[in-house]
Parts: structure tokens; C-alpha cells; sequence
């Protein structure tokens, strides 16, 4: 029965992530007029996180996806600093 009910929610991650966004923004308004000013911040960031969430899914973005991306930018920032001039000035302090 616990395979099914988490097979159903993974499902249906939209409304999970909706639903977490709602109480994190939620507590966040309840926190700040608390005056509990580091609470609130830990909701806004627990809201980011979901929002992230919810954006990534809807496009499909995996985190092997994100690994290839990543992957990607770093071979391109090699690429472009091994054709830099040595005499390219760089700030050392």
C-alpha cells in the first residue's frame, strides 16, 4: 500500500511541488509578521527550492541533464582560456 501511495504522489510531483510552494509562502507571511526573521528566510529559500523544482520538471530538466550542461560550460571555459594570449591581463592580488 506504501509503494502505491508514493508511486501516486511521485506522479503527481506538479501538486506536490505547488503545495509546498503555498506553505512555504505561507509559513514565510506568518514568520515575518512574528518578527522570526531567520525562519522566515529559511522558508523563502525552502520556497525557491520548490519553485525550482516545479520549473525543472515542467521542462523536463533532469540532473543528468543539468550534469551535461555543466559538463558543456566547462569544456567551453577550457577551450576559451587555452586560446586566451599570455598576455592577457589578469589581476593578481
Amino acid at each position: 500500500m506504501v509503494s502505491v501511495t508514493t508511486g501516486v504522489v511521485l506522479l503527481r510531483w506538479p501538486l506536490v511541488s505547488a503545495v509546498l510552494m503555498f506553505l512555504a509562502s505561507t509559513l514565510n507571511i506568518q514568520f515575518r509578521k512574528s518578527d522570526y526573521a531567520g525562519l522566515a528566510v529559511i522558508c523563502s529559500l525552502f520556497g525557491l527550492a520548490a519553485a525550482c523544482w516545479f520549473a525543472t520538471g515542467l521542462l523536463g530538466i533532469t540532473l543528468i541533464d543539468m550534469s551535461l550542461v555543466w559538463n558543456n560550460i566547462k569544456d567551453v571555459m577550457m577551450d576559451v582560456m587555452s586560446q586566451t594570449p599570455p598576455e592577457w591581463p589578469v589581476v593578481m592580488t
